[in-house]
């Protein structure tokens, strides 16, 4: 009995002895499991986060050399203009005292409406609907003053200008005195401009190398070479700080001026959106012309190497002419409706030169969609050299007017000799430059479209920068 009993003890402490080392041993491999989960678990964690911060980086991130994205062009940088703000008395002062401007007529309702004149209400079926006035030729001083007012890149910082404009109304000034024989007068706003000009210190920087203006009068009017009452015109254009400048004038001088450039007369339509633009395109491009060519004008007997005379004939004789004497009073030649009428049914439109080379008359036939004939280079050709094409043959005709003068051509013969393809081509190209001949409404908004304003601009900010060099 005690020997199996003794036998027994051993037996269950082998087993015993058995299931402890089990339970050290799973004990162990429990923990060894752990920590490879536990480091697994570690790696994963890691390796996401890596992954992770390469993705963000690869997907978000700059190189070094342009972390900071560069700043938007300035879309005004070099088109800067400043304006400066005078006295009323050299603008509207002038505007208010509008009954003095020309002797003969009441200026008054034609510096209304910005410049534009009394609106076209009833424009029949020889215009369209909108956008037409009843504008003065003289009065472009006033339109382009608040053309400019809207322009996009005025700035009050004098420092960051490209070009400085004084909206003194010159034209309009010196026509109120044009008939007296005052010379003191006539003179005397002009002269005390002059005299603030150069006491501020925006012309002292360049001398008015970068400064600008516009007379809506021609060249003649404003380049008088003495002081005696009896002579005509102002000085505005023999002030020696002038030669510094920039004049835009409605007609320059084409020989010995290098600071004049001319830019289109006013017409009547100042459009206020592209359609009516397109609209009137459209209308002139498609309207019959039953006359081969066409004259509006007057007579020039007592004007010694006038050609009108001469022209108004060979328009009379001819059964493809239409004349429109603007001499009658039958002819109410001032009547939008009335000239357009005339220019929209003719295929060429005569333009000899009246009291100067140019006449606003060659703007309103080719707004007509109108070929004009030139008979002296400086009605065109020498001018606007901004808005017109080097190549006048796209355009317009040119007959010497020493021929006509002569009578040694035949203006019916010389226009007869151009196809009806090469009419349509000219007409077209006519038609295409439409929008910059004329003068959008000042108080609209048009940016889609450069007109005669955009164009001047353009012309004056780069006559400046290769006046000062910059």
């Amino acid at each position: 009995m005690e020997k199996s009993i003794v036998k027994t003890v051993p037996s269950m402490m082998s087993t015993s002895k058995s299931m402890s080392m089990s339970r050290h041993l799973f004990s162990l491999l429990l923990s060894l499991s752990f920590l490879f989960l536990l480091c697994r678990l570690l790696f994963l964690t890691r390796s996401s986060h890596q992954l992770i911060s390469s993705s963000s980086s690869s997907s978000f991130s700059l190189p070094p050399s342009h972390a900071h994205a560069p700043a938007l062009a300035d879309p005004c940088s070099g088109r800067y203009v400043y304006v400066y703000d005078l006295p009323d008395k050299f603008n509207s002062d002038i505007l208010r005292d509008c009954r003095t401007i020309l002797p003969w007529i009441d200026m008054c309702p034609f510096v209304a409406n910005m410049g534009l004149g009394p609106h076209l209400t009833e424009t029949g079926s020889v215009l369209t609907g909108t956008g037409w006035h009843i504008t003065n030729q003289w009065v472009l001083e006033v339109i382009f003053h608040n053309r400019m007012r809207q322009y996009e890149c005025l700035t009050t910082n004098s420092s960051q200008a490209d070009a400085f404009f004084i909206p003194y109304y010159v034209g309009l000034d010196t026509g109120r005195h044009l008939w007296t024989h005052n010379i003191s007068l006539r003179d005397s706003l002009l002269l005390e401009l002059f005299q603030l000009l150069k006491s501020r210190p925006e012309w002292s920087v360049k001398r008015g190398r970068d400064h600008f203006m516009l007379s809506g009068r021609a060249t003649w009017d404003l380049r008088r070479q003495g002081d005696e009452d009896h002579l005509w015109g102002g000085k505005l254009l023999t002030l020696p700080e002038v030669k510094n400048m920039t004049v835009l004038l409605i007609e320059a001088c084409p020989w010995d001026s290098d600071h004049e450039f001319s830019i289109p007369y006013p017409t009547n339509f100042h459009p206020s959106n592209e359609s009516q633009i397109v609209a009137w395109q459209d209308k002139v491009r498609s309207t019959d012309r039953p006359w081969l060519f066409s004259f509006a004008g007057a007579r020039r007997p007592g004007q010694a190497g006038s050609i009108r005379d001469q022209v108004s004939d060979q328009c009379l004789k001819s059964t493809r002419c239409r004349l429109l004497d603007c001499a009658s009073q039958e002819n109410d030649c001032d009547s939008p409706a009335t000239t357009m009428s005339l220019f929209q049914s003719s295929s060429f439109c005569l333009q000899p030169p009246g009291d100067t080379p140019t006449r606003r008359s060659a703007f309103d036939s080719m707004l007509a969609g109108c070929i004009p004939v030139f008979f002296s280079p400086h009605s065109a050709y020498t001018q606007y050299k901004w808005y017109l094409p080097s190549n006048y043959s796209e355009y317009s005709v040119y007959i010497p007017e020493d021929e006509v003068r002569e009578g040694r051509v035949s203006i019916e013969e010389v226009l007869l000799r151009y196809s009806e393809e090469e009419i349509g081509d000219m007409k077209e190209k006519v038609i295409s430059m439409i929008p910059g001949l004329i003068y959008k409404d000042p108080s609209r908004q048009l940016e889609s479209v450069r007109d005669a304003f955009d164009l001047a601009i353009d012309g004056v900010l780069q006559r400046v920068k290769s006046t000062i060099g910059t």
